[in-house]
């Protein structure tokens, strides 16, 4: 009962400053400050310092996500024990932890060899007990509530924090009218984009024209070959090939200058064309201006995404990605409802 209370007050937390949140950002000639007898609004404030507000606004919302996340649960858990007729003590009991075992005395004492302890196994022997039974119950009760998801219509609608991202001149994959655009900010020498960038294929294949992936230059300062790549992709660009040169930079990590060249023999680019506009760094202040924008917005790694300007980062697999599209085309969707009802 108190893991419940304690959960309720986080919610009613989150969702109180949420709500306040919401409020401040539709109102963007509040007056937050005066100087000098100027005023300064919470218009100017996202304008100028949004970058700086974004990090910490998308550290919220996943607190937020994850007190929202254990709401749910708890409210699937609940709803299967009013359809079953029973108090969700004995749903817990009967149901989710009727497989539970508790550990042997050899797993006990095993357990407890690996713990960095003076006391004596008996002294230590019961809160042991109870620590594995903690988690072996609550790997049932995930399990449990995992099966309640696939059998329910879940559609989340708290969204992250939004930024606003020049696309104009930015390389795209994809038709113009998608209703989801994905914009990535990547490093040709970061790893976890490396991972990603078949991930992301993946979804252009599974949803079409239903998706649209832009991407943006994001070189790292400590990867020291990483902006010159982010030009040999742009000076492929310039002969029709960016997308080509941009996933053989993440499927081969050469990304030295030797390489880089050689890369655009391999794609059969008019070698000299391409020389000259890597040896001659054409297109180094297009590279920049990504760089400046990502400095803007308040970016400090890779990748980092922005889903129909909504941004997330850190090391995202295809479910998390694909959780992001399929928020925003439920989104699309029910705005369309909407409209066909006025």
């Amino acid at each position: 009962m108190t893991r419940h209370l304690h959960v309720l007050v986080l919610v009613f937390f989150v969702f109180t400053a949420s709500s306040l949140a919401g409020q401040s950002a539709e109102t963007p000639h509040q007056v937050v400050a005066r100087v000098s007898g100027s005023e300064l609004t919470l218009g100017d404030l996202q304008h100028n310092e949004g970058g700086k507000l974004l990090q910490a606004q998308y550290q919220f919302y996943l607190s937020e996500r994850k007190a929202l996340e254990e709401l749910i649960d708890n409210r699937l858990l609940a709803d299967e024990a009013s359809r079953k007729a029973i108090p969700l003590e004995q749903l817990l009991e009967t149901e989710v932890y009727k497989d539970v075992k508790d550990p042997t005395e050899d797993q006990l004492e095993v357990y407890y060899e690996g713990l960095d302890t003076q006391e004596p196994f008996q002294s230590v022997r019961g809160d042991v007990l109870q620590h594995i039974r903690d988690l072996r119950r609550a790997k049932a009760r995930a399990a449990y509530v995992e099966n309640l998801r696939k059998q329910s219509k879940i559609n989340i609608l708290l969204m992250p924090p939004e930024a606003q991202v020049d696309t104009a001149k930015a390389f795209t994959s994809g038709s113009p009218d998608a209703p989801v655009v994905l914009v990535e900010f990547a490093d040709y020498q970061c790893p976890y984009c490396q991972k990603v960038n078949p991930v992301i294929q993946q979804l252009k294949k599974e949803y079409g024209d239903k998706l649209t992936v832009v991407f943006k230059d994001f070189p790292l300062p400590g990867h020291h070959s990483s902006e010159k790549a982010a030009e040999a992709t742009r000076c492929a660009g310039e002969q029709g090939k960016f997308w080509q040169y941009h996933d053989v930079l993440f499927y081969s990590k050469l990304l030295e200058v030797d390489a880089l060249k050689e890369h655009a023999r391999v794609l059969k680019l008019d070698g000299d064309r391409f020389d000259t506009c890597l040896d001659s760094g054409t297109e180094a202040s297009a590279v920049k201006k990504d760089l400046d924008e990502a400095k803007s917005l308040g970016l400090t790694g890779t990748p980092s995404f922005f889903v129909n300007g909504h941004f997330f980062s850190g090391v995202v697999d295809y479910g998390a990605l694909k959780d992001m599209v399929n928020q925003q085309l439920n989104h699309a969707a029910s705005g369309q409802q909407l409209v066909s009802k006025k």
